[in-house]
């Protein structure tokens, strides 16, 4: 890494998208994604339509025993 670099060319804001949706990547236990592809397959879904709706049910009970 250099210790200084040239900024003096730089476009401030060129890559900025005010509407840009962060999409963060999540890693799973390799057998726990298997049985979640078997699951997801079984009922005609996608992987990450599946962990959603396990992950918005799971929050519905945390924040129900709240």
């Amino acid at each position: 890494m250099k210790k200084e670099y040239d900024f003096s060319k730089g476009i401030r804001g060129k890559f900025y998208k005010k509407a840009a949706v962060l999409r963060i990547p999540i890693y799973l236990d390799p057998g726990l994604q298997r049985k979640l592809e078997r699951i997801a397959r079984k009922k005609g879904q996608d992987v990450a339509e599946l962990v959603n709706k396990l992950v918005k049910k799971e929050i519905d009970l945390i924040s129900d025993l709240s």
